[in-house]
Protein backbone atom coordinates (compact mmCIF):
# COMPACT_ATOMS: atom_id res chain seq x y z
CA UNK A 1 0.00 0.00 0.00
CA UNK A 2 1.29 3.28 -0.95
CA UNK A 3 -0.64 5.48 1.62
CA UNK A 4 0.86 6.82 4.86
CA UNK A 5 -1.04 5.59 7.95
CA UNK A 6 -3.24 6.50 9.72
CA UNK A 7 -5.86 5.62 6.90
CA UNK A 8 -8.73 7.74 6.43
CA UNK A 9 -11.37 5.88 8.09
CA UNK A 10 -8.78 5.65 11.36
CA UNK A 11 -8.63 9.29 11.23
CA UNK A 12 -12.27 9.61 11.27
CA UNK A 13 -12.98 7.69 14.06
CA UNK A 14 -9.93 9.49 15.97
CA UNK A 15 -11.53 13.03 15.60
CA UNK A 16 -15.14 11.12 16.11
CA UNK A 17 -13.87 10.01 19.28
CA UNK A 18 -12.35 13.39 20.25
CA UNK A 19 -15.96 15.17 19.06
CA UNK A 20 -18.08 12.61 21.58
CA UNK A 21 -15.94 12.31 24.22
CA UNK A 22 -14.25 15.26 25.18
CA UNK A 23 -16.05 17.89 22.99
CA UNK A 24 -19.28 17.35 23.24
CA UNK A 25 -19.86 17.26 26.80
CA UNK A 26 -18.53 21.14 26.90
CA UNK A 27 -21.14 21.79 24.07
CA UNK A 28 -24.22 23.53 25.33
CA UNK A 29 -27.35 21.60 24.64
CA UNK A 30 -28.61 23.72 22.04
CA UNK A 31 -25.22 22.74 19.72
CA UNK A 32 -25.23 18.74 21.34
CA UNK A 33 -27.44 17.27 18.51
CA UNK A 34 -25.50 18.77 15.33
CA UNK A 35 -22.34 17.45 17.32
CA UNK A 36 -23.82 14.28 17.31
CA UNK A 37 -24.78 14.55 13.66
CA UNK A 38 -21.56 15.58 12.63
CA UNK A 39 -20.16 12.36 14.80
CA UNK A 40 -22.88 10.53 12.87
CA UNK A 41 -21.59 11.50 9.80
CA UNK A 42 -17.88 10.70 10.72
CA UNK A 43 -18.88 6.92 11.37
CA UNK A 44 -21.05 6.58 7.99
CA UNK A 45 -18.39 8.00 5.80
CA UNK A 46 -14.80 5.90 7.96
CA UNK A 47 -17.66 2.51 7.21
CA UNK A 48 -17.96 4.03 3.60
CA UNK A 49 -14.20 4.37 2.89
CA UNK A 50 -13.22 0.91 4.30
CA UNK A 51 -16.39 -0.86 2.53
CA UNK A 52 -16.05 -3.08 -1.17
CA UNK A 53 -16.55 -1.10 -4.01
CA UNK A 54 -19.58 -3.30 -4.64
CA UNK A 55 -21.17 -0.64 -6.87
CA UNK A 56 -19.64 -1.97 -10.11
CA UNK A 57 -20.93 -5.66 -9.49
CA UNK A 58 -24.07 -5.18 -8.90
CA UNK A 59 -24.41 -2.28 -11.66
CA UNK A 60 -23.10 -4.93 -14.39
CA UNK A 61 -26.46 -7.36 -13.16
CA UNK A 62 -28.98 -4.67 -13.28
CA UNK A 63 -27.46 -3.92 -16.63
CA UNK A 64 -28.15 -7.79 -17.27
CA UNK A 65 -31.66 -7.69 -15.78
CA UNK A 66 -33.03 -4.66 -17.56
CA UNK A 67 -30.51 -2.00 -18.70
CA UNK A 68 -29.12 0.85 -16.60
CA UNK A 69 -30.66 1.69 -12.93
CA UNK A 70 -33.16 3.73 -14.06
CA UNK A 71 -34.67 1.28 -16.60
CA UNK A 72 -34.21 -1.43 -13.95
CA UNK A 73 -36.59 0.63 -11.57
CA UNK A 74 -38.97 1.29 -14.67
CA UNK A 75 -39.24 -2.52 -15.38
CA UNK A 76 -39.83 -3.00 -11.29
CA UNK A 77 -42.73 -0.51 -11.87
CA UNK A 78 -43.97 -1.70 -14.81
CA UNK A 79 -44.00 -5.48 -12.95
CA UNK A 80 -41.39 -7.24 -15.11
CA UNK A 81 -40.08 -8.82 -12.07
CA UNK A 82 -43.37 -9.28 -9.52
CA UNK A 83 -43.49 -12.92 -8.17
CA UNK A 84 -43.72 -15.31 -10.53
CA UNK A 85 -42.49 -14.01 -13.85
CA UNK A 86 -38.89 -14.53 -15.16
CA UNK A 87 -36.24 -12.55 -13.70
CA UNK A 88 -38.08 -12.28 -10.54
CA UNK A 89 -35.58 -14.20 -8.38
CA UNK A 90 -32.55 -12.06 -9.66
CA UNK A 91 -34.15 -9.10 -9.13
CA UNK A 92 -34.91 -10.17 -5.80
CA UNK A 93 -31.96 -10.99 -5.29
CA UNK A 94 -29.86 -7.67 -6.37
CA UNK A 95 -32.35 -5.85 -4.64
CA UNK A 96 -31.46 -7.42 -0.88
CA UNK A 97 -27.98 -6.99 -1.77
CA UNK A 98 -28.23 -3.57 -2.73
CA UNK A 99 -30.01 -3.07 0.20
CA UNK A 100 -27.74 -4.67 2.70
CA UNK A 101 -24.67 -3.16 1.09
CA UNK A 102 -26.58 0.37 1.53
CA UNK A 103 -27.65 -0.72 4.94
CA UNK A 104 -23.83 -1.51 6.19
CA UNK A 105 -22.80 1.66 5.67
CA UNK A 106 -25.41 3.75 6.56
CA UNK A 107 -27.43 1.60 8.97
CA UNK A 108 -25.58 -0.97 10.36
CA UNK A 109 -28.17 -1.35 13.46
CA UNK A 110 -30.39 -2.25 11.28
CA UNK A 111 -28.70 -5.65 10.06
CA UNK A 112 -27.70 -6.42 13.55
CA UNK A 113 -24.03 -4.90 13.55
CA UNK A 114 -22.52 -2.39 15.09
Amino acid sequence: MLREEPLAPDLLAIAREVLLNDLLPALPAETAFAARMVANAMAIAAREATQDDWEPAMLARMAALAGDPRAFAAAIREGRFDPGTPGHKEAAALLDELTRARCAVSAPKALGKG
